[in-house]
């Protein structure tokens, strides 16, 4: 019984956590919502079937949220902005003294991201 209540608090704790972050990206330039987004309703759905059903229905949200769950889809428009953010964050990197590993690495890093991002379907 202690068991499922304190596995219970962690879901929830982890889907409020999302949920913030998810919220804090949308006044912040730069910060993604949906992915947040994604990972609140997928908590809310081990812990909070609620805040799950609140997230799928949401008027804004909740299509995208419901299009990466049934086919794994990303909007071509989502594509392009997480390219160009990619490439600004690459830029800034270059121009920063950090590390030639972190100046190599981090790019590549999210060269493998925007390779897999541009596989998913645009349903």
């Amino acid at each position: 019984m202690l068991r499922r209540a304190i596995t219970l608090l962690l879901w929830r704790t982890l889907a409020l956590l999302m949920l913030l972050l998810g919220l804090i990206g949308i006044v912040v330039p730069g910060l993604p919502t949906v992915p947040f987004l994604l990972v609140a309703a997928w908590a809310g759905g081990m812990g909070w079937p609620q805040l799950e059903r609140w997230l799928l229905e949401h008027p804004k949200h909740g299509p995208a949220i419901r299009r990466w769950r049934d086919h794994r889809a990303v909007p071509r428009r989502a594509k392009w902005m997480a390219t160009a953010m990619m490439c600004a964050s690459t830029a800034l990197i270059a121009l920063t003294p950090a590390p030639l590993h972190a100046k190599i690495g981090v790019p590549a890093l999210m060269a493998v991201v925007a390779v897999w991002l541009w596989t998913r379907p645009e349903v």
